[in-house]
C-alpha cells in the first residue's frame, strides 16, 4: 500500500494539472502541440492544417467539427513518438507516396505504446496507419481509404502492424489499399468488426500467435483472409464473400480454431495448405466455385459440423490416401445422394468428395463440357464399382442430411463480381 499510494497521488496530480488547449482556425497546430504539457488535451476547431506534424509527448489530439491535417503529398502527415497518445475525430490525409520511406497518414513509431486512434478519416495516404514495435495500441472506428487511382502494387496497406503485442483493431472500414490489414510478428491481438474490401487482400497475416479474428467482413478483394505461418488463432464468425480468389486461406497453421464463418461466392472458399491440429467446425461454405481446396499434407485436423451447399465443386483434394472428416459429427453436403433409413439425420453411407472423373477434369478442364454425357457418366459408375480405379478422397463417414446453418439460402445466388 505504501508503494501504491505515491503512484496514485502522482496520477491524481497529473489529472488535476491537465489542461485543454484550443486551436482556432489560422493558429499553428504544431506550435500548440509544442506548447502543450504532457497529459494535456489539444482541441482543434474545424480548419485545414497543412504540414508534417509530430507528437512527442503524451497528450490527446481531438478534432472539433472534423478538422483536416494534410501532409501536402510529402512524408508522414502525423508522426507519434511518445507513449499514451490519443488521436480522435480528425481527417488525416495526403501523405507522400514513397514506399521505401513508408509514408503514412499516421506513423506510430517504436516505443509509442498505448496509442489510440479513434473515429478518424484517413484518406489519400499511401499507408493509412503504420504501427511498428508499439504495444497495446487501440485502432477503433476509423474510415481508411487509399489512393484509388494507383495500381495495387503502388499502394500501401490500410493498417500495417509489425512486431507488436496486445493491439486492438476494432470496427474500422478499410478500402482501396494494397492489403486492408497487413500483420506480421504481432501477438495477443484482437481484430473485431472490421469491414475490409476493394483491396488485394482483406487480411494479409503472417508469423503471429495467440490472436482473435471475430465478426469481420472481407469482400470484393482478390483474397479475403490470408493467415500464413501462424498458430494458436481463433477465427470465429467472420464473413468472406465475393472475393475473386479465396475466401479464407489457411497456410502453415497449427493449433487453432476456425468456426462459425460464412464463406460465400468466392472462387475458392477455403484454401488449406500444410495445416495440422486445427478444428474447422460450423462454417457455411455456399456458392463458391470450389468449396475447399485441400493440399500439402493438411492432416490431423478436426473438420465437423460444416455446411457445404451448392458449391460447384465441394472439395478439390489430391493426396496419396483418404482424408477422413467428420468422424465424430459429420458435415452436410448438398450433393450427397445417400439415404437415411433410420431417420436419425445421418446418412447411412459415407460421402466421398472426389472420384476419378473429378481428377480428369482438373487436369483437362474441357472435359466439363461432357459431364452430362453417357460416356462420362458410365466412367463415373465404373470407377465407383471397381475399387482398383478408386482415387484417394475426402471421406465423411457420418454425413448430415440437413444443413445446420438455416441462413444458407440468404447467401446463395447473390450477385458476386466475376460469378
Amino acid at each position: 500500500m505504501r508503494t501504491l499510494l505515491p503512484l496514485l497521488l502522482a496520477g491524481l496530480l497529473a489529472s488535476a494539472h491537465a489542461a485543454t488547449v484550443r486551436v482556432a482556425p489560422g493558429a499553428s497546430l504544431q506550435q500548440a502541440i509544442r506548447m502543450a504539457k504532457p497529459g494535456d488535451v489539444v482541441e482543434i476547431e474545424r480548419a485545414v492544417h497543412t504540414g508534417n506534424f509530430l507528437i512527442d509527448k503524451p497528450l490527446t489530439l481531438r478534432g472539433i467539427g472534423r478538422p483536416s491535417l494534410s501532409g501536402a503529398q510529402k512524408g508522414d502527415t502525423l508522426r507519434v513518438t511518445a507513449t499514451d497518445v490519443t488521436i480522435e475525430g480528425l481527417i488525416v490525409r495526403d501523405s507522400g507516396d514513397s514506399l521505401n520511406e513508408q509514408n503514412a497518414g499516421i506513423y506510430i513509431y517504436p516505443g509509442a505504446h498505448r496509442a489510440v486512434v479513434r473515429n478518424c478519416d484517413l484518406s489519400y495516404n499511401l499507408f493509412g496507419l503504420w504501427i511498428e514495435k508499439a504495444n497495446d495500441v487501440v485502432i477503433e472506428g476509423n474510415l481508411i481509404t487509399g489512393k484509388r487511382e494507383y495500381n495495387s502494387s503502388q499502394r500501401g496497406n490500410g493498417i500495417q502492424l509489425y512486431n507488436t503485442t496486445g493491439a486492438q483493431i476494432i470496427g474500422n472500414n478499410i478500402s482501396f489499399v494494397r492489403d486492408a490489414l497487413y500483420v506480421d510478428v504481432s501477438h495477443h491481438a484482437e481484430f473485431k468488426g472490421n469491414k475490409l474490401h476493394h483491396s488485394r487482400y482483406g487480411t494479409h497475416y503472417m508469423n503471429s500467435y495467440y490472436n482473435l479474428w471475430e465478426d469481420n467482413d472481407s469482400y470484393y478483394n482478390r483474397g479475403g483472409l490470408a493467415l500464413m505461418e501462424v498458430r494458436d488463432q481463433v477465427v470465429r464468425n467472420n464473413r468472406a464473400w465475393g472475393n475473386s480468389d479465396h475466401g479464407i486461406m489457411l497456410r502453415t497453421m497449427q493449433d487453432s480454431v476456425v468456426e462459425g464463418n460464412v464463406i460465400a461466392g468466392n472462387n475458392r472458399g477455403f484454401f488449406i495448405y500444410d495445416v495440422e491440429y486445427v478444428t474447422i467446425k460450423a462454417n457455411l461454405l455456399v456458392d463458391n466455385h470450389v468449396g475447399v481446396h485441400l493440399s500439402a499434407g493438411s492432416t490431423r485436423n478436426k473438420v465437423e459440423g460444416n455446411d457445404f451447399v451448392a458449391n460447384r465443386e465441394q472439395v478439390r483434394y489430391v493426396g496419396a490416401r483418404d482424408e477422413r472428416w467428420g468422424t465424430e459429427s459429420g458435415n452436410h453436403w448438398s450433393n450427397y445422394l445417400g439415404w437415411d433409413r433410420d431417420g436419425n439425420g445421418v446418412g447411412d453411407v459415407p460421402y466421398e468428395a472426389n472420384d476419378m472423373v473429378d481428377r480428369l477434369t482438373w487436369r483437362y478442364p474441357s472435359i466439363k463440357l461432357l459431364m452430362a454425357s453417357p460416356a462420362v457418366q458410365a466412367l463415373r459408375l465404373v470407377s465407383q464399382q471397381f475399387p482398383v480405379l478408386r482415387v484417394p478422397s475426402v471421406v465423411d463417414p457420418k454425413p448430415r442430411m440437413q444443413p445446420g446453418n438455416k441462413q444458407w439460402s440468404q447467401w446463395r445466388d447473390k450477385h458476386y463480381p466475376g460469378q
